[in-house]
This record gives C-alpha cells, sequence and structure tokens, in this order.
C-alpha cells in the first residue's frame, strides 16, 4: 500500500512541469507519461489491495504530523488563491465564504484536536473511484492534448495558457485520489477543497466575462458547501472528539451527516445549485468532460454513497432522496427544449447524478447497487460524449445538434462514438437501463411513490432527448456540403478506448456486478444478497446481439449511402446538393429538418427559477428541523 503517496504524488508533479514545458511536443510527452503513470499505479494499488486479502478494509497512516502541518499550509495557500483572485474581480462575498471554513477547520485540527484512528482508507469503493479517476481522468488529460491544439487555432481571440490547463487537469486528479483514499474528514476536506479551486481556475480559463461570472457562481456555491463541510468536522471533533468518516456513519451523528450530505448535494450539482455546473460549459471540452464524468461531481456522489448507511431512513435521507428525485425529473424535461450539443450533455449530467443521489437517500442495499453501477457507466459515457461533441464541434465549427443531421455520413467515426455513447446512456442492454429497473424495484419496496413518479416520468424525457439526438444523428440525408473531420490522432485513442470500455461494461455486467458492485455494498452494510437475477441476465444474454447486429447493419447501409449519391426528391428542382431546392418563386431555398424541443414548455427560464425555489425551500425546511433536533 506504499504506492498511495506516488498515486497522488505522481500527477501533482505532472502539474507542477506542465506549466514550464516549452513546446507542444514536450508537453505531450509529459502527459502521455503521467497519465499512463497513473494507470500504472491504480493497477499496481489494486493488485496490492487484492493480494493483501481483497474485500477487506486497509487503514493507513496513524501518525502523520508533518502531513498535517503540510495540508495546513495547503489550506492558507487556497484561501490566498481565493482571497487575492476575489479582490481581484471584486467578488467579497466569496472571501468570506473561505476564510470562515478554512480558519474553522485550522481552529478544530490545532485547539480541539481529534487524536486516534487512520487517515486513509483501501477498500473497493475507493479504489474503484480511483480506477475511474486513473483511467477515464488519464484518457481525458490524453484527448485535452490534440484538442487543445486544435481549440487555439479556432480561438485565437483567446490566450494560449495550454501548459496552466493542462496542469490543472492533472491537479484535479491527485485531488480526486486524496479524497477517495482519505479516511480521515479533514484530509478529506484538504482534497475537497483543491477540487472546488482547481474547477474554478479551469472554467475561467477563457477570462471572458461569461467565463469570469461563471467560475465565481461555481466558487461560491463549492465554498458554501465546504463551510458545511467545515462544520461537521468541527462539530465532530468537539462534540464527539473524531473526525473519522466512518465513526460519523456508525454513530449516525444527525448534524455532521447532515451537513456532508448538503457539501455532496452542491458538489453533485443537484437543485438548487445546479446553475454551477450549468456554467462550467463555457471551459474547454476536457474540462467539462472532467468536471461531468470522472471528477468533480463523483465527489458528491461518493460521499453520498459512503454516508448511505447513515442516510437510511433519516430525516438527511428523506431530503438527499427528495431532492435527487427532484432533479432528475426536472434536468431531465429541461435536457428536452436544447440544442446545443453540451448542454444536453449538462442537463443529462446533473439528471443522471440526481438518480444516483436519490437512491444513497434511499440508503438501502438494492439502491446503493443501482447508485455504483450508474456511477460507472455515467462516467465512462458521459466522458466520451463531451470528447466526441468538442471534436465535432471542431470539425463542424458548431454543436448545435440541428446541424448533426445525417452526421453518419459525413463524419462516420465521431457518430459512431457519439451513438456508442448515447446508447451506454439509455438503451438495453447497457447498465444505465438495468440499473434504473433496479432503481425502480427499490423505490417501489420502500413505498417512496414520490420518487416513482420521478423516475417513471423522468425516464421517459430522457428517453425523448436522447431519441431525437441519436436520430438526428443516423439520418440518411445524403448532401454535397464538404466536412473535414479534424481530430487529432490523440483524441481518437481517448475515444476508442472509451467505447471499447464502454462495450465491454456491457458484456461484463454480471461479472461486475457480482465481482466489483456487490463486495462493496457488503463492505457499506456488512451484507449483500444478489440483485440480477437469472431472468435479467436471460433478457440481457438476448439482447447482447445488438451489439454486434445493430452496428453491423448501419454499417453496411451507411457504406452504401457514402458511395452512392442519389439526389433526393424534395419540395421544388433539387439542386443536385440535397441541400437545397427551388421553391416556386423560383428562388434556392434551404431543406431544414428540425427537431421539436418545446422551449416555451421545457425552456430553462420556464423551469429553472420555480425549480430552484422549490428545491431551496425544501432544503431550507428540513435543514432546519435537523439542526432544531440537535440543538
Amino acid at each position: 500500500m506504499g504506492i498511495i503517496p506516488i498515486l497522488i504524488l505522481w500527477p501533482a508533479l505532472a502539474a507542477l512541469i506542465l506549466p514550464v514545458m516549452p513546446s507542444h511536443r514536450l508537453r505531450a510527452a509529459v502527459v502521455y507519461t503521467a497519465s499512463a503513470g497513473m494507470m500504472i499505479f491504480a493497477v499496481i494499488l489494486l493488485a496490492g489491495w487484492i493480494s493483501a486479502g481483497g474485500g477487506t478494509t486497509v487503514t493507513l497512516y496513524a501518525e502523520t504530523e508533518l502531513a498535517d502541518h503540510l495540508m495546513i499550509a495547503g489550506d492558507l495557500v487556497l484561501m490566498a488563491v481565493v482571497t487575492v483572485l476575489s479582490i481581484r474581480y471584486r467578488k467579497y462575498p466569496v472571501i468570506f465564504l473561505s476564510v470562515a471554513q478554512t480558519f474553522g477547520v485550522i481552529w478544530a485540527e490545532l485547539v480541539h484536536p481529534a487524536h486516534g484512528g487512520m487517515h486513509m482508507r483501501v477498500d473497493g469503493l475507493s479504489l474503484l473511484l480511483s480506477m475511474i479517476a486513473a483511467f477515464v481522468g488519464g484518457m481525458i488529460c490524453i484527448y485535452a492534448v490534440g484538442y487543445m491544439k486544435a481549440y487555439h487555432e479556432h480561438h485565437k481571440e483567446y490566450k494560449d495558457r495550454t501548459g496552466f490547463f493542462l496542469s490543472m487537469l492533472f491537479l484535479f486528479l491527485a485531488a480526486m485520489f486524496g479524497l477517495v483514499l482519505s479516511e480521515n474528514l479533514i484530509w478529506m476536506y484538504f482534497f475537497w477543497e483543491i477540487t472546488s479551486v482547481v474547477s474554478f481556475l479551469l472554467i475561467g480559463y477563457t477570462r471572458t466575462e461569461e467565463a469570469i461570472i461563471n467560475c465565481f457562481r461555481a466558487l461560491w456555491m463549492n465554498l458554501l458547501g465546504g463551510l458545511g463541510f467545515a462544520i461537521a468536522i468541527i462539530y465532530m471533533s468537539l462534540e464527539l472528539g473524531t473526525v473519522q468518516l466512518t465513526d460519523a456513519v456508525m454513530l449516525k451523528a444527525a448534524l455532521p451527516v447532515a451537513m456532508l450530505a448538503f457539501a455532496a448535494l452542491i458538489k453533485s450539482a443537484q437543485l438548487p445549485f445546479s446553475s454551477w455546473l450549468l456554467g462550467a460549459m463555457v471551459a474547454p471540452t476536457p474540462s467539462s468532460a472532467l468536471l461531468h464524468s470522472a471528477t468533480m461531481v463523483k465527489a458528491g456522489v461518493y460521499l453520498l454513497i459512503r454516508l448511505a448507511p447513515a442516510l437510511s431512513g433519516s430525516l438527511s435521507g428523506q431530503l438527499v432522496s427528495f431532492i435527487g428525485g427532484f432533479t432528475f425529473i426536472v434536468a431531465s424535461m429541461m435536457a428536452i427544449a436544447q440544442t446545443d450539443g453540451k448542454k444536453i450533455l449538462a442537463f443529462s449530467t446533473i439528471s443522471n447524478l440526481g438518480l444516483i443521489v436519490a437512491c444513497t437517500g434511499i440508503g438501502v442495499e438494492e439502491t446503493i447497487w443501482a447508485a455504483i453501477l450508474l456511477m460507472i457507466f455515467h462516467s465512462v459515457a458521459k466522458s466520451m460524449l463531451f470528447q466526441a461533441v468538442g471534436s465535432i464541434e471542431n470539425s463542424l465549427g458548431t454543436r448545435d445538434v440541428e446541424a448533426m443531421h445525417g452526421l453518419i455520413l459525413r463524419l462516420p467515426k465521431l457518430t459512431y462514438i457519439v451513438g456508442i455513447g448515447i446508447a451506454g446512456m439509455y438503451l438495453a442492454p447497457f447498465g444505465m437501463l438495468i440499473s434504473k429497473w433496479v432503481a425502480l424495484k427499490s423505490f417501489i419496496d420502500a413505498h417512496n411513490y414520490l420518487l416513482v413518479v420521478f423516475v417513471a416520468f423522468g425516464s421517459a424525457s430522457t428517453m425523448l432527448y436522447w431519441t431525437k439526438w441519436l436520430s438526428k444523428l443516423i439520418s440518411m440525408h445524403r448532401t454535397n456540403e464538404p466536412v473535414t473531420d479534424k481530430t487529432h490522432v490523440d483524441q481518437y485513442i481517448s475515444m476508442y478506448m472509451h467505447a471499447a470500455i464502454m462495450l465491454l461494461l456491457c458484456l461484463l455486467l454480471p461479472w461486475i456486478s457480482f465481482h466489483i458492485v456487490e463486495p462493496i455494498v457488503k463492505t457499506l452494510f456488512g451484507n449483500a444478497h444478489e440483485v440480477l437475477s437469472m431472468g435479467v441476465l436471460t433478457t440481457m444474454a438476448i439482447m447482447l446481439i445488438s451489439i454486434i447486429f445493430v452496428p453491423a447493419v448501419m454499417f453496411v447501409l451507411t457504406d452504401n449511402a457514402r458511395r452512392q449519391y442519389v439526389p433526393i426528391y424534395m419540395s421544388g428542382a433539387n439542386k443536385g446538393d440535397n441541400t437545397y431546392f427551388i421553391n416556386s418563386f423560383g428562388e434556392p431555398e434551404h431543406l431544414y429538418l428540425r427537431n421539436w424541443y418545446m422551449k416555451p414548455q421545457f425552456g430553462m427560464d420556464k423551469l429553472m427559477g420555480p425549480s430552484t425555489v422549490v428545491a431551496a425551500g425544501v432544503l431550507i425546511v428540513i435543514m432546519t428541523m435537523i439542526i432544531g433536533g440537535v440543538m
């Protein structure tokens, strides 16, 4: 287990080196080496855990005085960065949030130290998140090498700070490793705050007015969650004499659990705090892929999964399950009205996180099984989709879904990647659908019929917006409009690896359930029973044929369509490009086939305001009840 410090420090070292690399070639070499190293070290950690017995929890590092002092210094550095930038951009309330929590945690650590207990923990769940961060995060970094080069070729109005951008990606991953492997809440808080500050810097990369507004929104919201995290630490240190996450769960300490859940809800971009993640789209695509898939938002659901046994049957659990379910249905409906590909992915992220959050709030074996599997599939699919949409944008000059009509005939490789990602999000036999079915059954068993309604109608909305997009892509509308695929090789390497992993996850779903997910559930609850029935497995075996059969048919059809250009019938004389025709006035008319987006019904301006008010009201009322019950 001595590999843990190396796993954390390796990407941190890459983060230090990258800003001083003078050329694209050298930066690329560092990124490839650092990404490969992360993957190797994560596998070594997994192998060491398996050799130590596997299925057990290994705790480490009882005496950590030097590391504790370094983390205090790190907290002060983070506070200084936030303070300086907040003064520069006149965002003074943000300073209060940063200073209050930083000095609160330092005071608790120095004046009322909680003695005893280990500082890090290695078990199935922490290893799963480490593998996701290492492989998905590493592939995003590889993708970023080619993407950022093309990005600045298209956006010469922005200063090229690629070295800084890549550095922040690796620092983010280093913090993620530290966060998921921490058992001590003060250590976890330190890494938690690094992710908040680094995401702020990534979102503000272009330094435009919109980027500044959105990055500070993300910062103050996540610092508000950090303040809740700090309150949990201070209370546990003063009242319970421990700052171990395991102790908070075992004791079911109401206030600390509620405050930690509050921090996790914000980090997971749940209503009423969803706007920070939507605003993150102003940053270059690799940061969107990282924030939405492998890190940041996964830190929130990771903490909620840890808290699940304490949330079960509690007032905090009711709050978490309602907020999650409500976010799931509202975000799904707002996604219907979006035409921007990245916005659809952003709302989809918020929606799917809502379902995972709802599962953790119920906090029983079946819902946590579903939550873990949803997290796995979502991490891979969403990272792949963001990368593919970013590559499409570089080639088409837009990420509007309407501009992707018939894209399978123009950019077939990218279209297949998007198709696999979309299928992974909502089609059988991919695990997202199986997990939703298990979650729905568990909600019925828990007699939480409000969640049943949320999941049923939210899933219907999900099917609508994904089907609209997929239908646009695979339309056989052949045009003569030239499109050049400007995707770099390293971008395709990352996306192909994602696609292969997605297909393997589907093929190996029963194995993943039996050997990965169920042991994690057993660690959390002390026992676990088989979730996948033989009936489900038989159905899956039949559906697996689609993985080979459907793409093969699509390839034959599209290959014939690419080789044979046939003018189609239009509402006038076809001008020969299947795009324009001559109308009855003798003028050229553009053929335009458009989806129905129902913006008057489901637009952000219609739903975001009222849903934020509802979620905020429920949050305030239940948190007041929890605090009142403790006090």
